[in-house]
């Protein structure tokens, strides 16, 4: 599992792990609403990368311009 720095959320770090079809194997949210970032680790494990960012792209928390959901999208685009 790689982990990568956020910005402008609660959490600090998330780690992602991604299989060679671009299924999401392992996440985890170093930081962040407990409940969730566990949630949102429960409802995405398994799918593609890429419906994982078309899902999460753009979710604002509170007027930052980004939330956790939004920087796990970030993150996801820079796994090739």
């Amino acid at each position: 599992m790689h982990y990568y720095s956020t910005e402008k959320t609660c959490a600090r770090q998330i780690g992602v792990s991604v299989d060679g079809d671009g299924i999401i194997t392992e996440i985890e949210f170093v930081g962040g609403c407990d409940g969730n970032t566990h949630g949102l680790q429960n409802l995405i494990l398994g799918m593609t990368k890429d419906e994982v960012i078309k899902r999460l792209n753009g979710i604002d928390c509170k007027g930052k311009g980004t939330s956790c959901p939004d920087q796990l999208a970030k993150i996801l685009r820079k796994i090739k």
